[in-house]
């Protein structure tokens, strides 16, 4: 199938674009630079700068104190009622707290102390290393008594879904997954994962840093018990947003954090000096929350909703795919490869150019053709597309000078040697 591979085209799909407004209600300085790292750090919604100029002198600095009183001991639980239409999930299920790690550790242990008679942690290498620590952290601190499978990939991209079901048996605690893998942009199928893993008596523990906010995820409908992501990615909260965690209303009254703190407790201005968890979801909580950074992330979310996901899918296929053909017809020549799955129901909204030299070719787009992807080894440049605000251009110009690279033989101005962020 031949492809328009001039630049002329890109436009005319951007004129075309239901979406392309919305561009306008982000930060930008640089009309030249081509921003492909979304999926790590969105960019600043122009209204967030606003609103936190109006928190900080009107909440903070006229009204001080009272405004805990005011809206900012709900802020969590308000501000995860809105990120819970992202994700499917029902009323009282979602709240903004911590990181995303320390997250997914209360969720982990809070999963293993429900089976208390079960040994087996079912995960893949392709997780999110942080995930993996974490659930060694949890395994180290209940004795060393719970085994974790690592599910090894068959193309270096992707686990079948059979493959994670043939490891669930009846001692198995917990299946936890990150639904958007984040190196490749796979996307497992959880819903079929998560009844299989209820059908052996076990529990389920979703990542959902690269999902919500780029593909239509609905935890209720399947079934998910736990589940956590953040928010500085396709959400746009801000470098180091606080996350959120889910919790299973089926769940809420047996399952209890592993962390004990006053926002979790059920009276924290009593100052009992007996723990007694709270209801619902707000037991999940620990201490005070950051509250600049959460009331930050509000704008970004609300941009979401206004939107809806199904119209930012749409969108994210559509870029996704011109970004896959016009590798194909323009990269692959050149010793790029494809490192995300070509299936539209298996891709998030990230793709993965690899290449031998890719650190290198990555450091020259970002150092000297004013493009910003990411890196990840081993040979994965990654480069996010966020469809509320990525444009068409911005993938023909991505690839166009991808291959500048390549043809004016500039990744070999640099060095191998890493850098401490890739």
């Amino acid at each position: 199938m031949s492809i328009d591979l001039t630049l002329a085209y890109a436009l005319q799909l951007d004129q075309q674009d239901e979406l392309a407004a919305y561009r306008t209600r982000f930060y930008h300085t640089d009309s030249d630079l081509v921003y492909m790292d979304g999926n790590s750090l969105g960019r600043l919604p122009a209204h967030t700068a606003e609103r936190v100029a109006q928190i900080v002198r009107d909440e903070w600095g006229e009204k001080l104190i009272r405004s805990w009183g005011i809206n900012w001991f709900q802020a969590p639980i308000q501000v995860g009622e809105k990120i819970a239409r992202l994700v499917g999930a029902g009323i009282g299920q979602v709240a903004v707290s911590d990181s995303t790690t320390i997250n997914l550790y209360k969720l982990a242990m809070s999963a293993l102390m429900l089976r208390p008679g079960r040994t087996k942690i079912v995960t893949d290498t392709l997780n999110f290393p942080s995930d993996l620590y974490m659930l060694q952290g949890c395994s180290h601190v209940l004795g060393g008594k719970h085994r974790i499978q690592m599910l090894e990939p068959v193309d270096g991209m992707r686990v079948e879904t059979q493959a994670v079901l043939d490891a669930i048996d009846e001692d198995t605690a917990l299946v936890t997954l990150s639904h958007v893998v984040f190196k490749s942009g796979y996307m497992y199928d959880a819903k079929t994962i998560t009844n299989y893993a209820h059908q052996k008596g076990a529990l389920v523990l979703w990542d959902l840093s690269h999902s919500v906010g780029s593909v239509p995820v609905e935890l209720d409908d399947w079934g998910a018990d736990f589940a956590a992501g953040c928010t500085y990615k396709y959400l746009n909260g801000g470098p180091g947003a606080p996350a959120f965690l889910y919790v299973n209303n089926a769940l809420q009254a047996q399952a209890l954090s592993p962390i004990w703190g006053w926002f979790g407790e059920r009276a924290p201005f009593s100052f009992e000096l007996e723990y007694a968890p709270a209801a619902g979801i707000q037991r999940f909580l620990c201490g005070t929350p950051p509250v600049l950074s959460v009331l930050a992330m509000e704008p970004g979310v609300d941009l979401m909703l206004e939107i809806g996901i199904e119209r930012l899918r749409k969108k994210s296929l559509q870029l996704t795919s011109y970004l896959i053909d016009l590798a194909d017809a323009r990269l692959a020549p050149l010793g790029f490869s494809l490192g995300t799955p070509r299936e539209t129901a298996q891709r998030g909204s990230h793709v993965s150019l690899r290449h031998p030299d890719g650190y290198r070719i990555n450091r020259a787009l970002i150092e000297e053709m004013n493009v910003i992807p990411d890196f990840r080894e081993p040979d994965n440049i990654r480069l996010g597309v966020t469809p509320i605000y990525t444009s068409f251009k911005d993938i023909w110009e991505s690839v166009d000078r991808i291959e500048k690279v390549i043809t004016e033989k500039r990744n070999l101005h640099f060095s191998a040697a890493r850098q401490t962020v890739t």
